[in-house]
């Protein structure tokens, strides 16, 4: 195999996939904010769910299949780094559109109590499919919520992204402290500190993978600071270290969420966050949007990651994140959809372009581009799941994931200088292919599991009966 990129395929043989023919291939291997990681008309190989080459128009290897590229800008697959993917259940939901943060979530915990592994199954492999048409590859989802008598729900998430083919990074979510005990969930949708713990080890021992190139990998991930006890916090940071998983939660999300950690631990959220023994690059967080100057640079110097939800914080009015000073004082940042009842979409291609005007809004028109963006969407998220080096890049080794986007047709006309800043700067656009361990899971725009219409309508089905109003 040819090409300043490559990488020898053992004993020449042909290799699984060549993804070949594109516009360029964005790497993410080099700086983003120059063009010096990007092979103009190259090919990616991919052999054993692993990337083995890149490199220039004609120096292909041969390959069991190959998948044209032509018109599209190819890069890493995305990462996802913040999702509740159940929430499709009740996206869009009418009494809850208008609502800030805290009324919002009052107004759903009774609907989400109804969830259960059926519910969970259909809602995963939509969630999913709607993720890879968006351009992901890779997602984390925060399951916050286990009614009791729901099931294995962690479970049934599992088996969902199987069958898709999607690489899944789901958490065993939890809240412990309900209404009665001064939190905000009410008493349906929260589990006892013992039960949380055993059933964290639990999914831990029987889910996580710690090879390389793992579809599946588990972290912790207690609710946020107005839902889950001091105790449950510190405990399952020992857990996690004891099992040497990840740790996830939200963080400084709104100003209601301050007022609570004030008025209940006489602290800020980044202090009780601390002093729970969460300051450490173990740790990643969703949305991160009110910290302090001091704040931010102790999540820095510790490496912490951030979940930037950009659409989120806009549709429940939370404010925006400070992405540039929390990547200036060093702590990673990657882009999450959230939640498809808060976001009410789940696109990161709609996330990183909304990453990049917000950042030109807040700092100029200098301050950002779609390689910028990108490099958050990529790199940043890879960084937020402990995966550097192996998510998020296009070079021998990481892992076969890739998205073909196609930048032809009316959309694009007239943007011949810079087809990379074209990609975000022009649009709509969705994947046109997506390609996950070297397998497609979308081709030619379309999902290519033949099940996606039949589980539309069993969805559909759970989402009428979660929405009905009356007891459940």
């Amino acid at each position: 195999m040819g090409g300043g990129y490559c990488h020898e395929v053992p004993d020449a043989q042909p290799v699984d996939l060549v993804v070949a023919g594109a516009e360029v291939v964005v790497t993410m291997d080099r700086a983003s904010t120059d063009r010096a990681g990007e092979v103009p008309g190259g090919w990616v190989a991919v052999h054993n769910g692993l990337v083995v080459g890149v490199g220039p128009a004609g120096t292909e290897p041969a390959a069991v299949r190959t998948i044209r590229a032509d018109n599209c800008v190819v890069t890493p697959g995305l990462v996802n780094a913040h999702h509740h993917i159940y929430q499709n259940l009740t996206r869009s939901f009418a009494p809850a559109v208008r609502a800030g943060l805290f009324d919002w979530l009052r107004a759903l915990y009774p609907y989400w109590a109804r969830i259960d592994e059926e519910a969970v199954y259909l809602s995963t492999f939509v969630g999913l499919a709607e993720l890879a048409l968006g351009g992901c590859t890779t997602t984390t989802d925060h399951l916050y919520v286990h009614p009791a008598g729901a099931g294995d729900l962690l479970g049934a998430e599992i088996a969902a992204a199987r069958e898709i083919g999607v690489r899944f990074h789901p958490t065993r979510g939890s809240m412990s402290v309900s209404e009665k005990d001064g939190g905000l969930p009410p008493d349906s949708v929260c589990q006892d500190e013992d039960t949380i713990l055993a059933a964290c080890e639990a999914a831990v021992s029987a889910h996580h993978d710690r090879s390389v190139g793992a579809m599946v990998r588990i972290a912790l991930a207690p609710c946020s600071p107005f839902s889950v006890s001091r105790r449950l916090m510190s405990e399952t940071a020992e857990l996690a270290a004891r099992l040497d998983v990840r740790l996830h939660t939200h963080l400084a999300e709104g100003p209601d969420e301050e007022s609570y950690c004030q008025e209940i631990y006489g602290c800020r959220p980044v202090e009780l966050f601390e002093d729970v023994g969460w300051l450490s690059d173990r740790s990643w967080i969703a949305h991160c949007v009110h910290p302090n100057a001091a704040e931010i640079e102790r999540l820095g110097q510790a490496r912490v990651g951030v979940a930037h939800c950009p659409s989120s914080n806009l549709l429940l009015g939370v404010g925006l994140a400070p992405v540039a000073e929390l990547l200036a004082a060093g702590a990673p940042v990657g882009l999450g959809c959230d939640g498809s009842a808060s976001t009410d979409s789940a696109s990161l291609w709609l996330e990183a372009r909304t990453a990049m005007l917000l950042a030109r809004h807040r700092s100029g028109a200098a301050a950002t581009g779609a390689r910028e963006a990108l490099q958050l969407a990529t790199l940043g998220g890879a960084a937020c799941l402990g995966r550097q080096g192996e998510l998020g890049v296009l070079r021998p080794g990481a892992v076969g994931d890739l998205v073909c986007w196609r930048v032809d047709g009316p959309r694009f006309a007239g943007a011949l200088s810079d087809p990379v800043e074209a990609l975000l700067r022009c649009g709509p656009v969705a994947a046109y292919h997506t390609v996950v361990a070297g397998k497609a899971v979308v081709e030619n725009g379309e999902i290519v599991h033949g099940a996606l219409e039949d589980r539309l309508q069993r969805h559909r089905a759970a989402s009428a009966r979660i929405q009905r109003t009356g007891p459940a």
